[in-house]
């Protein structure tokens, strides 16, 4: 772990219009995990809202990008570079169509795998070497035809109670998952978290 500490990055889109939705998803988790521990999220700077506070003895940045998902790099790369965060001390928390709802799944790196977000972050990183926390909001229903609700709306619309539900019980354990990585790294996070 480099000396700067660790950067944890919830995205999603700003603004009430898309409180709740499924693309969002990394807002609450950040939110809910900041809640917990009485941090308070209230700095603004660089298109992000954010706060420094230490955790088990660890610097830590949280931040939500404030500048739309599809362009969510531009904001974490300002933090990660005036801070001196090394690329593998970086945790983003974002919203994943080929979970369930209610699933989660620690990675330290990969692709893009179609999320707009992660895909600006590695643009912008110049590297996919950064670690993910994938919050399940599943893929929209498709009829006997194979039709169903386009997943640019998908993602962009709210959560029903039911799968709210299932995502809230998942909370306790993204802390989890986050205090891990920021304690003890992205191998234990992911030897403990994956297949709970």
């Amino acid at each position: 772990m480099g000396n700067a500490g660790r950067l944890i990055v919830g995205l999603g889109n700003p603004g009430s219009k898309y409180e709740l939705t499924r693309h969002n998803a990394g807002f609450l988790a950040l939110d809910y995990f900041a809640d917990q521990h009485g941090f308070a999220m209230t700095c603004e700077k660089w298109q992000g809202v954010y706060c420094r506070e230490r955790l088990a003895g660890v610097s830590i940045l949280l931040v939500k990008p404030q500048t739309f998902m599809n362009k969510s790099g531009e904001s974490l790369v300002r933090f990660a570079d005036f801070y001196k965060i090394e690329r593998a001390d970086i945790l983003v928390v974002h919203d994943d169509l080929d979970l369930p709802t209610g699933r989660i799944k620690v990675v330290a790196r990969g692709g893009a795998g179609g999320h707009n977000g992660i895909r600006s972050i590695i643009n912008h990183l110049g590297t996919s070497d950064f670690a993910r926390l994938k919050l399940g909001i599943g893929r929209p229903e498709r009829n006997e035809q194979g039709q169903g609700i386009p997943v640019e709306r998908y993602v962009l619309a709210r959560f029903s109670d039911r799968e709210l539900g299932a995502f809230s019980k998942q909370l306790s354990l993204v802390d989890e998952a986050v205090e891990l990585f920021i304690e003890k790294g992205i191998d234990a996070c992911m030897n403990r978290i994956n297949g709970r």
